[in-house]
């Protein structure tokens, strides 16, 4: 049996489909997964020997689907929702396609199942619901558990290389989508509580966040190692795993940390937990509760539509670093 995965999408939502990923392995022991995924993520799940990444660049659907056809899958399955996808994967004649009815030209899957947003149902519940077609036919085995594999090796050659010592935090100010940021000047504040603390903190990002990330490191008068923009993305993941806590946005930080067991405080604005990407793990949500406003977006947005960006500016720092503590003093 040959599968194909196909998930084009940002870092968090690859991390999202291991259990996917896992659950396809152990339903077919025998078979290499191709994993159509963005081209400079190729080494996310190094370590998955059952993996076969496939990076794209610019997955347009005819050129992609001569590349898919030559590998000649049985199954393919796309957590990713959009019109290419569908597209891509019905010229490629896969002949068993499996998607989520919401996704663009989903009447091109052979197999459509509910994608719904709704309290308590996880992105990765969401993801292994793609395997429900299959039950009649097979036993299908579900790991359910998201996890990048890290060993401690990485770990520490990363901890030499930047010269750090533990213990230490990471905080992640950065996003995609500013509605989604919290403020620099309140992790400034939070980074500089933990290096009273005694911690060291460190501040992750991709070179898209160092804005965010040198505001942060300003706020806090310089009391934080500020690698934003300065890590491969193995060693971004090394960072995550030997912290003792993670803070971030709502973002592929907070993930990453969940898949290498490391406690995380996940900070909302724009959005809301009920999408289905909370910490599936050990972590707190933090939010301002009794905003008629929120959610604005799915994804968040540019700038607040109302104009007052409550959502984070009334997020003070006490109320994260309460969070924080409460997962430290557990560990």
């Amino acid at each position: 049996m040959r599968v194909l995965v196909y998930q084009t999408a940002f870092l968090g939502d690859l991390i999202l489909t291991s259990p996917l990923l896992k659950s396809i392995h152990k339903t077919f022991p025998e078979s290499k997964v191709h994993l159509l995924l963005r081209r400079g993520f190729e080494d996310v799940f190094k370590g998955f020997e059952f993996v076969s990444p496939i990076p794209v660049s610019k997955p347009f659907p005819l050129s992609l689907s001569r590349l898919v056809r030559e590998l000649s899958p049985d199954i393919a399955i796309s957590p990713h929702r959009s019109h290419r996808a569908s597209l891509t994967l019905f010229l490629s004649r896969v002949p068993r396609r499996i998607g989520f009815d919401r996704a663009g030209f989903s009447f091109l899957y052979t197999d459509r199942v509910p994608h719904r947003f709704q309290r308590g149902l996880h992105e990765v519940e969401r993801n292994l619901s793609l395997l429900k077609p299959l039950e009649g036919e097979l036993t299908v085995i579900y790991d359910r558990e998201p996890e990048l594999p890290v060993p401690e090796i990485e770990v520490e050659k990363v901890l030499k290389k930047f010269s750090l010592k533990r213990p230490y935090v990471v905080v992640a100010p950065g996003s995609v989508w500013p509605t989604k940021a919290w403020l620099p000047e309140y992790y400034g504040e939070v980074i500089k509580h933990f290096s009273k603390k005694g911690f060291a903190v460190v501040i992750v990002g991709s070179k898209g966040d160092l804005p965010y990330c040198n505001k942060a490191c300003e706020f806090s008068d310089r009391g934080a190692l500020n690698l934003c923009g300065k890590t491969s993305l193995r060693e971004f993941f090394s960072l995550v795993k030997g912290a003792e806590l993670v803070i971030s946005n709502d973002s592929s930080p907070v993930h990453v940390a969940v898949s290498v067991k490391t406690p995380v405080v996940e900070i909302y604005g724009a959005t809301v937990p009920d999408f289905g990407f909370y910490p599936y793990g050990k972590g707190e949500v933090v939010q301002l509760e009794g905003l008629q406003c929120r959610p604005c977006g799915i994804h968040g947005g540019k700038r607040c539509p109302e104009g007052h960006f409550r959502c984070m500016v009334d997020l003070k720092p006490e109320i994260v670093i309460e969070k924080a503590e409460k997962l430290l003093s557990a560990i």
